[in-house]
């Protein structure tokens, strides 16, 4: 791999010359940054955490757990107090 004559530094990667299926199969390497994609990726991962996180703490606030039972099987169970 060589670099090429109009390349400028900074470039990295982008300098070198590389064959048409290198470049295709490492895409990624060669595009600038695109600010507005990124962005919106990145509302996407927050708003899935997010969801999944606010699903998490209202199923623990309902109150069930996995109890098994002696025969091997799972059973959720409404947690309830010795008290009552």
């Amino acid at each position: 791999m060589t670099k090429d004559k109009n390349s400028s530094p900074g470039d990295g990667i982008r300098s070198l010359r590389t064959s048409k299926l290198f470049r295709a199969a490492n895409f990624e390497l060669y595009v600038r940054p695109n600010i507005v994609i990124m962005v919106l990726g990145l509302i996407g991962i927050a708003g899935c955490s997010g969801y999944l996180t606010y699903m998490k703490y209202k199923y623990e606030k309902l109150g069930y757990y996995a109890a098994i039972k002696s025969d091997g099987t799972e059973q959720f169970t409404k947690k309830t107090s010795r008290w009552d």
